[in-house]
């Protein structure tokens, strides 16, 4: 039975590396699987990827370009793929949203949910990966990054404020989540994801 899967984290978090590993596992076991990404996964999403992580603008465009590029992926990539039978793999979803949008930059949570409800009211993913890491690990772990977006230059406290808004997103919606401690080695944060793709 094919699922929509998302990957979610603070930056430096590690999920994108574990992205493709999970992905990888999952064909092997016989799965035909599509990973995208948020923003993007359309050519359209994609200009606007570039738009958002690079333009100065304000909280209230940011939020309503996420969503723009986000009901584009929705109806021409992450709906005709799980139709068609195929897993889809997203690196980031609309907790993303509530996360960078809500919790870092301190939109309304309830604008949010309306945009929420309007872009893709009757689909969510059947499983969100949260990988969960302090701040200060995840920091670390860009440092050797030559070019930072502009989300990647935040300052710490804005990470701390988006880490509390996926927390809360958990909070929320428990069922849907796996928290990994992404603070872990790579190989005890893979141990942690055969065990979800054994349950799944």
């Amino acid at each position: 039975m094919n699922k929509f899967i998302t990957f979610e984290g603070v930056d430096g978090a590690g999920k994108s590396t574990h992205l493709a590993w999970f992905a990888d596992a999952l064909r092997q076991r016989g799965g035909e699987v599509i990973v995208t990404r948020e923003p993007g996964g359309t050519p359209l999403g994609e200009q606007l990827r570039e738009m958002l992580l690079n333009q100065p603008m304000s909280i209230g465009t940011e939020a309503l370009l996420m969503f723009a590029a986000r009901l584009e992926h929705v109806e021409q990539v992450i709906k005709p793929a799980l139709a068609a039978g195929k897993w889809v793999i997203s690196d980031r979803f609309s907790d993303a949203s509530f996360a960078y949008q809500g919790g870092g930059r301190g939109m309304d949570w309830e604008k949010l949910r309306q945009l929420e409800q309007w872009v893709h009211a009757d689909l969510q993913p059947d499983l969100t990966l949260f990988f969960d890491v302090p701040v200060e690990v995840a920091r670390l772990r860009l440092a050797n990054n030559v070019s930072l977006d502009r989300f990647e230059q935040e300052q710490d406290a804005f990470f701390e404020r988006v880490r509390a808004g996926y927390h809360r997103r958990v909070a929320e919606n428990p069922q849907r989540y796996a928290v990994i401690d992404a603070a872990q080695t790579l190989a005890a944060v893979q141990q942690q994801l055969v065990a979800i793709i054994e349950s799944i």
